[in-house]
């Protein structure tokens, strides 16, 4: 789904240590880059939990998955053997899906008659009207909702609103994940060297981040708007599920938290 040009940098970059390439050439292309996929691990462990909960998800009764701010991922190509089983929702920016679609074509990828792309401009409208506007999602189903990359970026007021639209949109029973980054993070003392890179890498191309969560009142937030926490990983808990061993040098990222929660 990467353009060649594109792809090539990030692979580039992948085989150096971050903080170095941050280092020597901090305003560089390459860099920009890399920080655009935040910390190469987290997109990777992130999208493994959702796609791991979703299969026992699935055996459980849920039929539809939402994918919010669904960018460039490519489940619906990769998981032909869940997608038998779910009707699939990509809620996106309607640039973002132009150019994701031209992509396609351009692949010759052929578009799976369940994949659904939705466009949404989310300072324009509401999660619901998008909803309701494609006549193939059923609000009476449960759902599972994937929401990656994106909270860090959002007030606490949006990332709220967010949780709530779902909860007008779908049954009991249906779940959320999403990633959050923990308080200590914005605080200079407790944050890593390397998030505070991160950090500064994230003004300057234009993407400030925000907002965090205390880990230990998550689960009273999300009660809050109808939902019970099921699942709260830590970075500890992140590296012992998918790093534990490894000896390529990547690690969980620090600060970086994933939560799973159905609506109660």
């Amino acid at each position: 789904m990467i353009p060649d040009g594109i792809r090539a940098q990030i692979e580039e970059s992948l085989d150096k240590p971050l903080i170095s390439t941050f280092s020597k050439s901090p305003d560089s292309d390459q860099t920009i880059t890399l920080a655009s996929l935040i910390q190469t691990t987290n997109p990777i462990c992130r999208a493994r939990y959702v796609e791991d909960t979703l299969e026992k998800a699935v055996r459980q009764g849920i039929r539809q998955y939402v994918i919010l701010g669904a960018g460039m991922d490519t489940f619906a190509f990769r998981r032909p053997d869940l997608i038998e089983r779910l009707e699939v929702f990509e809620v996106d920016h309607p640039a973002t899906q132009e150019f994701k679609l031209s992509r396609l074509a351009g692949l010759g990828w052929k578009h799976p008659a369940k994949l659904h792309f939705i466009p949404i401009d989310f300072k324009q409208e509401s999660l619901v009207t998008a909803l309701t506007r494609s006549s193939s999602y059923d609000p009476k189903i449960k759902s599972l909702f994937s929401w990656l990359g994106v909270v860090i970026y959002l007030t606490r007021d949006e990332v709220f609103a967010a949780l709530r639209s779902i909860t007008d949109i779908a049954p009991a029973g249906s779940m959320v994940i999403f990633d959050y980054t923990n308080t200590d993070a914005f605080i200079p003392e407790k944050s890593s060297p390397q998030m505070q890179k991160f950090m500064e890498l994230g003004q300057k191309i234009g993407e400030p981040m925000i907002t965090g969560f205390k880990p230990s009142t998550l689960a009273e937030d999300l009660e809050s708007l109808g939902f019970r926490l099921i699942e709260n990983l830590s970075p500890d808990d992140i590296e012992r599920l998918y790093f534990q061993g490894r000896m390529d040098g990547y690690h969980a990222q620090e600060h970086g938290h994933i939560a799973c929660a159905v609506i109660a």
